[in-house]
């Protein structure tokens, strides 16, 4: 699941410890003392103040009304182009603008930092270089006896509202820190999904996206803690965690003064993980796909839109139109998710369709709190619609399974199903 956003003002901090009748009652104590303290001030302009049940209060409908006019310039339904390439390319093109993010190319130069073995596979970990300045800690899980180049899965972590760990969202050690054994049982019902890949004969790797695990940000406050994630207790997550999740709308700050984006980094270090892939000689780079859940899943989407070397991705738990979600469907996502002017151009399920014809699945939970249920519906009916006009009607498939935010059993057999079809 998302961030879960804490309270950051005093009114919220009245709504969350004395319920929203009580804060009513508070506000409106305060306006008759305010108006007797204050008779000479000139009345404010009448406002229709209906409760809409909507993240943004009274300012929604004029929100709503600023979506509802956008046309979508570069969606392939915007009838500006004679065919699905042309669109692929001016949507794709456009896209790497609003992102604002592409540094000089750099080789990987990977570094190797230990090998594990883990009995039917090896696991490594390593640095690689995603930009001349920054490079990115990994895991690469192997298996044993490979007798030729392998299909390869980039497992992408989700956010969870997790930032202390990263990559470990996604691979059983054995012993897991405490926080981790539980964050796998919500969200990947006991079964961290690299782990279950590499058993299946793909090389996997597993990055931390920018801000998480080995990347996460460290504020004054909690340096006393130390670095070594180790050592930290279930307390000391809740804690250091709490910290980060603060820090997000800083972060965003912080890049738009450096003139980058959070999302262009984040999509930036995965296409350069496939950079590495490439590299490896246990790797056939014709058979590369990409998974995750939740915001790993958002950048499933992504990736596979973005990167033609993907043969096939998988999205979990992360899929609608944009615009059914402004009602009530903003503060339960993260910042990471929000990229400013993209949706003047394109929706959603308009990025899924750059994937075309390659190989797209997307599952969507039926009772994720994360999204809207007609959004999510209506996501899968038009990538279904983008997906034939490109003439890949069996490239997509769109399923809705009756759970919660997760990545299950279930659905993770269907994903393993569908890189075994389209990469075995």
């Amino acid at each position: 699941m998302d961030s879960s956003p804490l309270p950051s003002s005093r009114r919220e901090f009245i709504a969350a410890t004395l319920g929203a009748s009580a804060l009513g009652s508070t506000l409106a104590s305060s306006a008759r003392a305010a108006e007797a303290a204050h008779p000479a001030m000139p009345p404010d302009l009448p406002r229709d103040l209906t409760a809409h049940r909507a993240d943004l209060g009274t300012l929604w409908p004029d929100v709503q009304r600023l979506a509802d006019a956008n046309t979508y310039s570069h969606a392939w339904t915007s009838g500006r182009f004679r065919t699905f390439p042309e669109f692929q390319a001016a949507a794709r093109e456009q896209l790497l603008e609003v992102l604002q993010y592409r540094p000089e190319p750099v080789d990987p130069a990977a570094q190797l930092i230990e090998r594990v073995d883990c009995g039917d596979y090896v696991r490594e970990k390593i640095t690689f270089a995603t930009t001349p300045a920054l490079r990115v800690p990994a895991y690469v899980l192997v298996p044993k006896g490979l007798r030729r180049p392998a299909p390869a899965i980039v497992d992408l972590h989700s956010h969870g509202g997790m930032f202390l760990f990263g990559k470990e969202k996604v691979i059983d050690f054995g012993a897991n820190h405490p926080s981790m054994t539980a964050y796998h049982e919500t969200n990947y019902a006991g079964r961290p999904t690299a782990t279950a890949l590499v058993r299946r004969g793909y090389v996997v790797i597993t990055i931390d996206a920018f801000m998480f695990g080995e990347r996460r940000a460290v504020p004054d406050a909690g340096l006393a803690a130390g670095w070594n994630r180790a050592k930290y207790s279930l307390d000391d997550v809740k804690s250091l965690n709490a910290l980060c999740r603060a820090r997000e709308s800083t972060l965003v700050k912080g890049l738009t003064f450096a003139g980058a984006t959070w999302p262009g980094i984040v999509f930036w270090d995965d296409r350069r993980t496939i950079d590495y892939l490439v590299s490896r000689p246990d790797v056939d780079p014709g058979r590369i796909g990409c998974q995750g859940v939740s915001m790993g899943g958002y950048r499933a989407l992504f990736l596979s839109a973005l990167d033609p070397r993907i043969r096939a991705g998988c999205v979990v738990g992360f899929m609608s139109t944009v615009r059914s979600m402004i009602k009530a469907h903003l503060d339960t996502h993260s910042w990471v998710h929000f990229m400013p002017a993209l949706h003047r151009h394109l929706d959603w399920p308009d990025v899924a369709a750059l994937a075309a014809p390659r190989a797209l699945l997307v599952l969507q939970c039926a009772r994720d709190g994360l999204f809207p249920a007609a959004g999510m519906k209506e996501s899968v009916d038009q990538i279904t619609a983008l997906y034939r006009a490109a003439g890949a009607d069996a490239q997509f498939a769109g399923r809705f399974h009756d759970v919660p935010h997760s990545f299950t059993r279930p659905m993770q057999e269907e994903a393993f199903a569908w890189f075994e079809r389209h990469l075995g």
